[in-house]
């Protein structure tokens, strides 16, 4: 079984159906939240038990359970061929996420949130030497990690690859790009491939992306946070798309 740690992704999970074997909620908790859990717990046929304060700290991996730790039938990866298909069933312009061996859970449920926000059909994971699904990613996914799907590949070089055999323009996030952002043509089937937090996007996967951008930085810093990245980009293809370029 996986955890679900925090009220929000509790109630996401309720709400899409997963399956839950229990809840477990702190006995002082109270409120409109923990009556909404209570109620779609008992709709869904899901126990819920009331614990103290040490039960829920002692199993807690987020170290922000909120009161609330539920019970689950783990998350699935979806093949990357199922990706597509949904991608483009979907919309006519689909958005992909990829994600190059990104290692931050707190990243990665920031992200799989501003996908899902921003609309995108799905993100795109390596099966190795990455983050993957924990209590840690839903809590920072705020229950996204619900509804977005993702695909675990073994090889993200061959993924881009595939993925141009599909239709789909691959912009890479990246400090050398020639191109600002908002300068680059982000609209039709797309796949925005940003890199890990230290290291950035590596040689190969830069390699095999159609084009490079990058963020403007008018400060000391010279890079962004992955998931601030990803925003930045994923709404600047939300805003062309919706202007059509």
């Amino acid at each position: 079984m996986a955890k679900i740690e925090g009220r929000n992704p509790v109630i996401e999970a309720l709400k899409a159906g997963r399956e839950i074997e229990k809840i477990l909620i702190l006995k002082t908790a109270q409120g409109k939240v923990i009556e909404q859990i209570r109620k779609l717990a008992k709709q869904a046929g899901v126990y819920i038990e009331r614990v103290n304060k040490n039960n829920l700290t002692n199993l807690a991996d987020s170290h922000a359970h909120q009161g609330v730790i539920a019970f689950a039938e783990p998350l699935s990866y979806w093949s990357l061929n199922r990706l597509i298909n949904h991608a483009k069933k979907e919309s006519d312009s689909p958005v992909l996420v990829l994600l190059d061996e990104l290692k931050d859970p707190h990243n990665f449920g920031a992200i799989l949130r501003t996908a899902n926000a921003a609309g995108a059909q799905g993100v795109i994971i390596p099966s190795r030497r990455s983050v993957g699904f924990s209590p840690v990613v839903a809590k920072a996914s705020a229950g996204a990690v619900e509804y977005l799907p993702v695909a675990q590949v073994t090889n993200l070089a061959r993924t881009i690859e595939q993925l141009k055999e599909e239709g789909f323009w691959i912009a890479g996030a990246d400090i050398a790009g020639e191109q600002l952002h908002y300068q680059a043509n982000l609209t039709g089937a797309l796949g925005l491939v940003i890199g890990s937090e230290g290291s950035g996007l590596r040689r190969l996967v830069k390699e095999k992306c159609d084009f490079l951008v990058r963020l403007p930085m008018q400060g000391q810093v010279d890079s962004l946070n992955a998931s601030v990245a990803a925003g930045v980009l994923l709404y600047e293809t939300v805003r062309q798309q919706e202007a059509g370029n």
